[in-house]
């Protein structure tokens, strides 16, 4: 089962620079993000969302390369495997970017709307759906980062924990 947290900053790219450093450490296998939105409120209040996962690319990447391989099959039954090819390529590309964009897994879009709606301006607030994690491995790498856990499906005591680390002065937190 994954685990939802919420992190705020009080800077708006910040969030967007610790998803990359998440990104990098996903590279390394310390950690596996299920979702990850990078939520942004401008100096006019306005929100902006950054979804890191694109179910319509996706779905069409996959749908493509599946569709070209069976239009490729069909295309030699019929002697012409490269209009097969191409034909099976198109629509299943096309099919696979449909059943991307129905398909809407992960965090919540009206609860990622409604909790960005309430952090301050000029800010930002990073959504996570975390698979596994190595946290204290993870953890170290963010001490002393200065965020506020707005929301987490974490225990009161996980919870706790992972407020300390991140309010924390980095080697303090490599120390422990």
């Amino acid at each position: 089962m994954s685990d939802l947290v919420v992190l705020g900053f009080d800077h708006p790219d910040k969030a967007d620079a610790i998803l990359n450093k998440l990104t990098q450490l996903g590279k390394e296998y310390l950690i596996d993000l299920e979702d990850a939105v990078v939520a942004v409120n401008d100096a006019q209040g306005k929100v902006h969302l950054k979804q890191s996962y694109h179910p319509t690319a996706s779905g069409a990447a996959t749908g493509g390369l599946s569709g070209a391989a069976w239009g490729t099959l069909v295309g030699l039954l019929f002697l012409n495997p490269l209009a097969g090819l191409v034909l099976g390529g198109a629509i299943g590309a096309g099919s696979g970017a449909l059943a991307g964009s129905l398909v809407d897994y992960g965090i919540d879009d009206n609860f990622i709307k409604s909790l960005a709606s309430t952090i301050p301006h000029n800010s930002s607030a990073l959504f996570l759906l975390i698979r596994k994690v190595q946290p204290e491995k993870v953890l170290a790498e963010f001490a002393g980062e200065n965020a506020k856990v707005l929301r987490s499906s974490l225990s009161p005591e996980q919870e706790g924990k992972l407020q300390q680390a991140l309010s924390s002065h980095p080697t303090a937190a490599r120390a422990t």
